[in-house]
């Protein structure tokens, strides 16, 4: 049976650590008692769960709107949740959700919306929500609820990229490109960060570079000429741009042989191929080469 729908796919960012830090019957019991949780809030704002998947949760609603409203609840209530748990046992959750065509099978769900959005939820970061464009057909912001355009994001197995958006949730944002919370960082104060907000630290060896959102674009490449120089003959001359677009640090790749992504945290290399991303958080970037070839020139980034 085919339909048009949205989907959602919730996923414990940090499950790993917890695991260690529990053992396998605590952290089990953490993740259980999260993901049903996560079930009945889904279930209480008009969706249904299709399955989970250790600790992630896929489900379907019929309308965006219903969709976002539940994916808000979620993160404002499992951030307060949070709060009364011990740092070492915190699972902050991250959302993809898409809407499209999705086959129905025996009970499980298929098809474009269901790649993007699980792919969605690998690339965001904890306690973020990313929607492609079609999620927010009928979807309202408010005070509180912003719609924030990331660019054109590379998903593996679609031949175009596509239109990413982030819902900005929190209710103590002061602003459309500044997520702080109600007492600003005293750094800001000082002048040490850059007043947009945006920065990027790019680190290879015993080189380390922090760029502000105003000092972008940047790039990436073997010649001397460029603001981070990686001299291995897998780099291109001009081997990637860092742009600063629309409140994110995109990467873009200009190489012959491409850059793979990698995010901390978990979720599939992400290759580009004079194709773009957004960096977020923490990762590594391989030049011209695979993480599987351990002598691939690496350059760490983490993004704030």
């Amino acid at each position: 049976m085919s339909l048009q729908t949205t989907v959602v796919f919730t996923d414990l960012f940090g499950s790993t650590r917890v695991f260690e830090a529990l053992g396998n019957v605590k952290a089990t019991q953490a993740v259980t008692q999260i993901t049903t949780w996560i079930t009945k809030i889904v279930e209480l704002h008009g969706g249904r769960v299709v399955k989970t998947l250790g600790d992630g949760v896929l489900s379907l609603f019929d309308n965006n709107r219903a969709a976002i409203d539940a994916v808000v609840a979620l993160q404002r209530h499992h951030k307060k949740n949070m709060m009364l748990m011990p740092l070492g046992s915190r699972l902050p959750i991250r959302i993809g959700v898409a809407s499209g065509a999705v086959e129905i099978v025996d009970g499980d769900c298929y098809g474009d919306a269901v790649n993007v959005a699980a792919r969605l939820s690998d690339l965001s970061g904890p306690q973020q929500i990313w929607v492609n464009g079609a999620a927010l057909a009928g979807a309202l912001e408010e005070d509180s609820i912003r719609f924030r355009q990331l660019g054109p994001i590379h998903i593996r197995g679609r031949a175009e990229p596509c239109t990413v958006f982030q819902v900005d949730w929190q209710e103590d944002v002061a602003s459309d490109f500044l997520t702080m919370h109600a007492e600003l960082d005293p750094s800001f104060e000082t002048g040490k960060k850059d007043i947009l907000g945006g920065e990027i630290e790019l680190s290879m060896l015993d080189t380390r570079k922090l760029f502000r959102s105003f000092e972008l674009p940047i790039h990436i490449g073997r010649v001397r000429q460029a603001e981070f120089c990686v001299v291995d003959p897998r780099v291109s001359r001009t081997h990637a741009r860092v742009d600063w677009r629309k409140g994110s640090v995109i990467l873009v790749d200009l190489s012959s042989y491409g850059c793979w992504v990698r995010f901390s945290g978990g979720g599939a290399d992400l290759l580009l191929r004079r194709d773009e991303c957004v960096l977020h958080g923490r990762g590594e970037i391989a030049l011209g080469s695979s993480f599987a070839d351990l002598s691939a020139p690496i350059v760490s980034f983490s993004v704030s």
